[in-house]
């Protein structure tokens, strides 16, 4: 059985609870959710297991704290014996406005601290799903953006991103990054 292991990045806590930069947990709560299935605390992380036409799915949502996530990505690889080609980093990204999102196959960290890590320890050919989260803060109020809660307005803008997040993810354990990349990215 081919197994794949589906990362929300953020960070553990309640003072963390629905803020921008915990956009990776929302999605992999909202997948887990429709799956039926619930997280258990684990090593690393909150873990919940589920499977997809004859595929095992490893939700991860690390409790490292976002800027150690390779820790926890490393850890379970490597425990399950999962390829990196089976890895996908669900992210909160600035660099995308609010409502947009963007798959793909491999890159750079964008600056972003718990995909710098994860790079760190595993290199940088793994899935990852940006969510955009926008930019719209003074120049020096980058970590009060990030850490800060969603307005309710922003939370029904997510909604749809969190339906199509939960597309993306079947159809990239189904059928590959690429053919989900040309299907789910020209939206």
């Amino acid at each position: 059985m081919d197994k794949f292991l589906i990362v929300g990045l953020g960070n553990p806590g309640p003072e963390y609870h629905n803020t921008r930069h915990n956009a990776g947990w929302m999605v992999l709560d909202d997948f887990a959710k429709e799956q039926a299935v619930n997280f258990e605390d684990r090593r690393y992380g909150y873990i919940a297991e589920t499977s997809l036409k004859g595929r095992k799915l490893f939700l991860l949502k690390p409790t490292t704290f976002m800027n150690l996530s390779g820790n926890a990505v490393r850890y379970w690889l490597e425990k399950e014996n999962i390829p990196n080609e089976r890895l996908l980093v669900v992210v909160d990204d600035l660099a995308l406005p609010l409502g947009k999102m963007r798959l793909k196959a491999n890159g750079s960290n964008g600056g972003h601290n718990g995909l710098g890590h994860i790079q760190q320890l595993i290199g940088q050919k793994y899935a990852r799903l940006r969510i955009g989260i926008g930019a719209d803060f003074q120049h020096g109020g980058q970590i009060d953006w990030v850490l800060g809660k969603f307005t309710d307005e922003e939370i029904e803008t997510l909604a749809p991103i969190l339906n199509t997040s939960r597309e993306i993810i079947k159809s990239f354990c189904l059928a590959g990054v690429d053919i989900t990349m040309n299907q789910y990215n020209k939206k």
